[in-house]
């Protein structure tokens, strides 16, 4: 075959996280709670923001376009792998699974980007907070988000590229519940020496670099924060970062426990099954941690519910 030729790749197998019969309809049902719940926390956080002047802030714009972007970061997978268990059919066509590749990469990368915004948001506004209002202005703050979507477009859209040149051999089983870029990778049969190289060095700058940021962030927090003379005046300061430092940890945490873990059993199904931590357990639990932690949150919801 020759490469870029795709006229023999109809369709992959999507295996999903089990091929027990007796499992479908519980999985089905799990999922489909988690979507839920997902979809409607993070309208809710949007809705909140978005009516209450009062959260009319950099710290809450950003946290809205975070809820989007977890809205659409679920989307990407969940309401496809419910269709094929509704359904019984494990289908996906190779042009659905390449859409479904390039925009889970723009969403994840987004969310990436958006963490890293927030952090610096932080910082600016605990280690400078007399600048911070002039320095945080509403052009900056759209800068910055702009700024994270074109980063995420490119992102997504090189690795798409690199991928569209690949041609494939007959064997397309995915051991996952969505196209995840390396396992379509792995099932090529021409050479994809390039596209290891470009997966690894956009993982290693477009996630390194906004750890690297956010881990200086909070190294310089800390330290201004450990300078304040008053126990409520630190307990105040934290409780501002406290909800992010929360939702950070649980995405950089369990998307690198997921990748270590599945670098070191090499079991595709295992690491499919761990996936779910990050690609629908955090978007899911992020409303909940700000929502209950942060004060402003919790009465623009009142309002909205009332």
């Amino acid at each position: 075959m020759e490469p870029g030729n795709h006229t023999q790749v109809p369709e992959f197998i999507l295996l999903g996280l089990s091929e027990e019969a007796e499992l479908q309809p519980l999985l089905f049902g799990l999922f489909l709670s988690m979507y839920l719940v997902t979809f409607t926390g993070n309208l809710l956080i949007i809705l909140a923001i978005t009516t209450d002047s009062h959260l009319h802030r950099p710290m809450y714009f950003f946290l809205s376009n975070l809820s989007f972007a977890d809205i659409c970061f679920t989307s990407t997978t969940v309401p496809k792998m419910l269709m094929n268990i509704q359904m019984q059919n494990k289908v996906i066509t190779y042009e659905d699974c390449i859409t479904q590749m390039y925009f889970f990469l723009l969403f994840a990368a987004l969310e990436n980007f958006l963490l890293t915004v927030m952090a610096y948001d932080r910082f600016l506004a605990i280690c400078h907070p007399l600048h911070y209002t002039v320095i945080m202005n509403p052009r900056f703050c759209g800068l910055l988000l702009l700024a994270s979507w074109v980063l995420s477009f490119l992102d997504s859209l090189l690795n798409g590229l690199m991928v569209l040149q690949l041609s494939f051999c007959t064997k397309l089983e995915i051991s996952h519940f969505f196209c995840e870029l390396d396992q379509v990778v792995q099932l090529a049969c021409s050479d994809t020496f390039l596209d290891d190289l470009v997966m690894y060095l956009t993982i290693v700058l477009l996630g390194g670099i906004p750890l690297t940021g956010i881990l200086f962030s909070y190294t310089k927090i800390v330290s201004s924060i450990l300078k304040i003379a008053s126990a409520g005046g630190k307990y105040k300061a934290f409780s501002t970062c406290g909800s992010h430092l929360s939702v950070v940890a649980l995405f950089y945490g369990t998307a690198l426990g997921v990748y270590v873990s599945s670098a070191a059993i090499e079991n595709s199904r295992a690491s499919a099954t761990a996936s779910v931590m990050y690609t629908v357990a955090t978007p899911m639990l992020n409303p909940f941690i700000y929502s209950l932690r942060n004060k402003d949150i919790k009465q623009a919801l009142r309002k909205l519910v009332s």
